[in-house]
């Protein structure tokens, strides 16, 4: 990309910041295609990819404000949030099928085909309650519980507070608890 691709990206981003949906509109037309073939390439699954891309631009939505000119090109920005984006719903999808490894930890070692049945009835709960917490309270009561991120990274993960990883911890907690109980 030249330099006019480049002071128009960073107008493009600058009136983003500032809620311009015609802006964000014009810079999805812009750069949408080589992020989606990008998280096309990191997920290998189209329609994940579509997803990943609409994840990723939510995020330059709500970042847009943040950018800030430096000798980086803009699109550089936009490659980063994609691409971890993608890996981000990758890694997800490999802790999706990780929990159902964890079946095994509920029945015991050397179960019966009883209390295997168990465990999996129990685990097929679970995941019905976690599916009821919103998508990011959900990764993040997974990333806290099944992988043992700390508080301090599921808030650079997410990029809020410390205290708001608590409530979303807490309330998420809660919320299985009550579903788990029904």
């Amino acid at each position: 990309m030249d330099s006019d691709d480049r002071q128009e990206l960073e107008r493009l981003l600058g009136r983003i910041g500032l809620g311009d949906r015609q802006a964000f509109s014009d810079l999805f037309d812009r750069a949408g295609p080589k992020l989606f073939a990008l998280c096309l390439r990191v997920l290998k699954d189209r329609s994940e990819a579509q997803d990943a891309l609409q994840d990723s631009f939510v995020k330059v939505w709500r970042n847009a404000g943040r950018f800030e000119v430096t000798d980086h090109h803009p699109m550089s920005w936009l490659v980063t949030i994609a691409r971890n984006t993608a890996i981000d719903r990758l890694r997800s999808r490999k802790r999706h099928e990780d929990i159902e490894d964890h079946a095994h930890y509920l029945a015991g070692s050397g179960a019966g085909p009883e209390t295997a049945a168990v465990a999996a009835s129990e685990l097929a709960r679970i995941r019905a309650c976690l599916a009821e917490l919103p998508d990011d309270r959900r990764d993040a009561v997974r990333r806290a519980y099944l992988e043992g991120d700390s508080y301090a990274d599921l808030a650079a993960h997410f990029g809020i507070p410390l205290n708001t990883v608590r409530t979303w911890l807490r309330r998420g907690l809660t919320t299985l608890r009550e579903c788990m109980s029904r």
